[in-house]
């Protein structure tokens, strides 16, 4: 079943005050963002957008900013593809050319590649310069939103490369949802079920029937995703501990996200995409280690696969991901570790898993 998401954004959401910064909402956000340019003084400003952020974003953002500094323009090309330290370079030439120095100011305009890129080139450019993201798909909404951080991919390796670095700002304009694919909406709807599996049953509930959700108003509902992931990550800054529950779907997922992109013979999966399967197959653990019931367990695959499309593996494939799980960030002296639920709405990390389990959860899949 294929779910149509449509938006209408009415509310003033309060700001929701991070680990140094806020996240602030719609236009309120952008009052905050033209304050800051004055107070800075900023001697130079640099938004950074990718191929697609340039032509539908882009046009919205620039009348609104209120500055005498010059601004200037940066883009390549949109894609996960385009996360690599190639970019960076690239950009970060662009930067030396135009005289960029530290009392500049970069604005990443874009989903996550570009929130994750762009606030990865502040990061390091001249050793740190100051950079605030305007997220403009769900998926970044909800998640890069929050917990600063950035990074690259190496090769087919997710994130392999990055510091963990705030914003000065984070500015959510939900407006930026109308120009999103119903497939993008989706993908970021994946990382939304996950904060109500890992920490809110009720929030969870929400979603076990989607046409009983009013999704004509989606403030309410990324409003409390990040304050979710945003209580967590303030507990935990570095992940250390209770931060790494947000990678719950993600040790399966990303995996097979890197190997879905890296193979020619198969269509790429957009984040969301793998880590809904990755949810699946996690939960599927979780009750074989009798964490959470059966019932449970099918309340998760079926409302997860009534949104998202099956994806089919073969033998080969599965095998494949389990070679990559060996670069997951998550492992600690050569020991892959899960995070895994502990009933819905709790979890319990640095959990292993034994790979007869993992392929189970493959097979179980596939039913």
């Amino acid at each position: 079943m294929q779910h149509q998401f449509t938006t209408n954004i009415s509310k003033q959401m309060q700001a929701i005050t991070a680990n140094g910064y806020s996240v602030i909402f719609n236009v309120e956000g952008y009052k905050e963002l033209n304050k800051q340019i004055s107070e800075n003084n900023y001697s130079t400003i640099f938004i950074i957008v990718d191929s697609t952020t340039n032509e539908v974003c882009l046009p919205k953002l620039l009348p609104i900013i209120e500055t005498e500094s010059p601004i200037e323009i940066i883009e390549f090309d949109a894609g996960e593809i385009n996360k690599t330290i190639e970019t960076c370079i690239q950009i970060w030439n662009v930067l030396t050319e135009l005289r960029a120095d530290r009392k500049s100011l970069i604005i990443n305009l874009g989903g996550g590649v570009v929130t994750d890129l762009g606030g990865f080139v502040a990061s390091t450019f001249k050793r740190g310069i100051d950079f605030i993201n305007i997220p403009t798909t769900l998926l970044a909404m909800v998640d890069a939103s929050i917990g600063g951080k950035t990074g690259i991919d190496l090769g087919n390796l997710k994130n392999q490369i990055g510091v963990i670095n705030n914003p000065n700002l984070v500015i959510i304009d939900s407006g930026f949802l109308a120009t999103l694919p119903q497939t993008e909406m989706r993908s970021g709807l994946a990382e939304i079920l996950k904060h109500g599996l890992i920490f809110d049953l009720s929030y969870w509930k929400q979603f076990l029937d989607l046409s009983k959700l009013d999704f004509a108003d989606f403030d309410s509902i990324i409003f409390d995703s990040i304050k979710i992931k945003n209580e967590i990550v303030m507990q935990d800054p570095m992940e250390k501990g209770i931060r790494k529950a947000l990678n719950f779907g993600h040790t399966l997922g990303h995996a097979i996200e890197s190997y879905f992109m890296d193979n020619p013979t198969k269509k790429s999966l957009l984040h969301g995409e793998a880590i809904a399967i990755g949810m699946i197959l996690e939960s599927y653990i979780s009750m074989l280690k009798n964490l959470i019931s059966k019932e449970e367990y099918l309340e998760i695959k079926s409302t997860i696969k009534s949104i998202f499309e099956d994806v089919i593996f073969d033998k080969s494939d599965i095998q494949s991901i389990l070679d990559l799980l060996i670069h997951d960030k998550k492992n600690e002296n050569g020991k892959i570790n899960f995070v895994l639920l502990d009933g819905i709405g709790k979890f319990i990390i640095n959990q292993g898993v034994d790979n007869e389990l993992i392929i189970s959860s493959f097979e179980d899949y596939k039913l």
